[in-house]
């Protein structure tokens, strides 16, 4: 599908004579909206100074391109941000990273093997409740979702709101997937129990938590935590939704979307500035101190090629050997990429908005997406 360019922002701002504007980092972004999606906004923080432009359109039928610091929901992103919580909280010497998730999580009847490491590694094995593949690639689903046959149904169930009680009481009714710490398998489930373990041992709310340890202390002032209000700030772009009814196709805003669906797996607001101020912050060991930091970065295999997983970070490896510390994420109609390099010298972080469709996930464009910004950043 090839979409106008439409509109597009651009600023620069570089220390002493650094040269001139990124093109390579236009093009790049022109190339992304041309493969289908709707706009992109990218923020490049590097020895070159800081570079942010957008291409593409905010809405589809307008034509100005999305705002360069427009919110954004940030899908699984949301991870690293409750993953870096789980870990201060274990500075604190509130919890320890070995310790079995279930003593502090009453009522679960959760496997006494796993421990608040493997929650945050998607070593535990327990059941991802937004649906798994078994190992014939049948659909095991879980709670309804936008995709597959049950468009209507999440589209309806929009109206109600979700506990992350439920969330874990689903999963834990389905058989596990694995052994706890036998191999790698990615599951929203992890970091719903990450959150109601932080809620837990802190006795706070997830929310409060976050603000007071790191939202607050970083000034992220456009970084929200919803729950299960629809809303988004302005500016942000808008996301869509394509589905078939009666053979007819449909397509509906759902920039409003109730995120309780998806908790902590991936429910949080932010920006392209806020995501760079984050991810700075904690590969600079700001946010939690070094031995952790340290343990953060050791990952396990994933079984993807040169992409491997530590606690709440994908640690990726370049084609030309470089690390990256990343951690993407996308909800329907949104994705957002967050990218340092270990040292912070290099920042990408990226908002995306584009029409989601049950038939055409946008999962293999995204990823082909990233790996543009990648290599032109990186």
């Amino acid at each position: 599908m090839n979409t106008p360019l439409s509109g597009q922002n651009e600023s620069v701002s570089r220390p002493g004579d650094a040269g001139p504007a990124r093109p390579e980092l236009k093009k790049a972004m022109e190339e992304i909206v041309e493969t289908g999606f709707l706009g992109v906004s990218l923020r490049v923080r590097d020895r070159r100074g800081e570079w942010v432009g957008s291409v593409g359109r905010a809405e589809l039928d307008g034509t100005d391109a999305p705002p360069v610091d427009g919110y954004t929901r940030i899908g699984s992103t949301t991870k690293t941000f409750a993953a870096a919580l789980v870990l201060r909280t274990v500075a604190e010497g509130r919890i320890g990273l070995d310790t079995r998730a279930a003593d502090h999580l009453p009522g679960f009847d959760l496997d006494e093997r796993i421990t608040v490491r493997m929650l945050l590694q998607h070593t535990s094995g327990v059941f991802n409740f937004t649906g798994e593949y078994d190992e014939d690639g049948t659909l095991l689903p879980g709670i309804t979702t936008p995709y597959g046959t049950s468009t209507e149904e999440w589209l309806e169930s929009q109206r109600e709101s979700t506990r992350p009680e439920e969330l874990v009481r689903l999963a834990l009714s389905k058989p596990t997937m694995f052994e706890p710490g036998e191999k790698w398998g990615y599951a929203n489930t992890n970091y719903v129990l990450a959150r109601l373990l932080v809620e837990n041992v802190t006795g706070r709310s997830f929310p409060e938590e976050m603000q007071r340890q790191i939202l607050g202390p970083l000034g992220l002032t456009r970084t929200i935590l919803p729950e299960d209000s629809p809303e988004i700030p302005a500016p942000h772009a808008h996301g869509y939704f394509r589905y078939e009814k009666d053979g007819e196709q449909k397509t509906v805003d759902i920039t409003r979307q109730n995120p309780s669906w998806l908790s902590t797996g991936g429910d949080m607001i932010s920006s392209t500035e806020d995501l760079a101020v984050f991810i700075t912050a904690l590969v600079g060991g700001h946010i939690v101190p070094p031995e952790l930091l340290e343990e953060m970065y050791t990952p396990v295999s994933t079984g993807i090629p040169s992409m491997d997983y530590g606690l709440g970070v994908f640690v990726q490896k370049t084609e030309g050997g470089a690390t990256i510390i990343n951690h993407n994420g996308g909800v329907p109609g949104y994705a957002a990429m967050m990218s340092a390099s270990p040292d912070g010298d290099t920042v990408m972080t990226a908002a995306v908005n584009y029409v989601d469709d049950p038939e055409i996930t946008m999962a293999v464009q995204g990823q082909e997406a990233y790996q543009k910004l990648v290599k032109a950043v990186f």
